[in-house]
């Protein structure tokens, strides 16, 4: 039997890391049923909706319900109008009577009184996961292994590789990421996305030829529809290793490559492989150019004539759409040095998260 019927425990998640899950399950394995509530300001630049959806995918046991609200109200606890409009928005998401609540915060004691429930500590120290929301968007790289699969998924800095034919984005997507390897700690788990479009064609020839043995790979026809479905999994896998991967992740192509591709085998613009693109959490994009890389046919290229209209395509798309890219040329090694330049900056440049409202605290506690 449960030691309390309902438990909450409330939050802003901004975002979510270890320290949180800890308390949630603590609180979840005390209690017949439990609300997770995140409270999100308007000002912060992670949505309500998106830290809901993490909390949800990372609580997904029966008893556990994750709810979300606004809460504008500015932060002082030694404000009784304050506690009051905060209340406000609590019970008006959180409806049900609440027996318990649970936090590692030091004004834990003034919200159970204020909900008529016992209060309830979990690691206030931060002595089992030290860690807070605040370190996280300080540092999200050095909190990594605090960070849950959708959270890492979101914060990964993802970087495309693109080319025309036999330009060497293969490669350039492996030597990156073994280079970020190498660096040791969080980086051992950088990880590269293969062309899920070369495996499609791979398939679609293989069974061109189990029907006309003999046939060259430009017999193959393509009708638009396949490119949507090419960017779909294209994105998926892309989403399915940053959420396992380290805070850079590298892509041999992406969905909005798929558009050009589109353009090169079906001709003209298909506005579900576009609305595919736009999905995209890309943020740097490094352009292998063909002059002087030899053309390679391994038996799924048939544009070598194209290779140049293919660049221009790819630099001029890249820049219509301002997206930031570099171009990388000459031989492997200096282009490697390139993208390592332009990646190395990137991770500099950190993540950017808005400021909560300003606290004043009665208490000198960690977030």
């Amino acid at each position: 039997m449960s030691e309390f019927d309902h438990g909450l425990v409330l939050g802003k998640f901004y975002p979510p890391h270890a320290g949180h899950h800890h308390l949630v399950r603590s609180a979840a394995a005390r209690c017949r049923r439990l609300t997770v509530l995140v409270c999100a300001s308007a000002v912060e630049s992670i949505p309500l909706a998106e830290r809901v959806a993490w909390m949800r995918e990372v609580h997904p046991e029966t008893g556990i319900d994750v709810v979300g609200a606004v809460d504008d109200i500015p932060v002082d606890y030694s404000d009784p109008a304050a506690w009051d409009a905060h209340m406000a928005i609590f019970k008006g998401a959180v409806a049900e009577p609440v027996d318990a609540v649970f936090t590692s915060e030091p004004y834990c004691e003034e919200l159970g009184r204020r909900f008529g429930a016992v209060a309830v500590t979990v690691d206030v120290g931060r002595t089992a996961y030290p860690v807070s929301g605040t370190a996280v968007r300080e540092d999200p790289a050095g909190r990594w292994p605090y960070l849950a699969a959708p959270v890492r998924a979101a914060l990964a800095r993802r970087v495309v590789v693109v080319g025309a034919e036999s330009t060497g984005t293969t490669t350039m997507a492996r030597a990156l990421a073994s280079h970020y390897r190498a660096r040791g700690g969080v980086w051992e788990a950088t990880r590269w996305v293969p062309e899920y479009g070369r495996t499609y064609s791979e398939e679609k020839y293989t069974r061109l030829l189990a029907d006309r043995p003999g046939a060259s790979f430009d017999e193959v026809t393509w009708e638009s529809a396949e490119f949507e479905l090419i960017a779909e999994r294209q994105l998926a896998e892309e989403d399915a290793a940053a959420r396992a991967g380290s805070p850079v992740l590298f892509c041999d192509t992406d969905a909005l490559a798929t558009t050009i591709w589109h353009e090169r085998y079906a001709g003209g613009h298909n506005p579900r492989v576009e609305a595919v693109a736009a999905r995209g959490r890309q943020h740097l994009w490094l352009l292998t150019d063909d002059a002087g890389v030899p053309f390679e046919d391994d038996g799924l290229r048939d544009g070598e004539h194209l290779r140049s209209w293919m660049t221009g395509r790819f630099r001029t798309e890249l820049t219509r759409r301002g997206l930031p890219h570099v171009v990388l040329t000459g031989p492997h090694e200096q282009r490697l040095r390139t993208a390592v330049t332009a990646v190395d900056a990137l991770l500099a440049r950190g993540w950017r998260f808005a400021a909560p409202l300003p606290e004043r605290r009665r208490y000198n506690a960690p977030e």
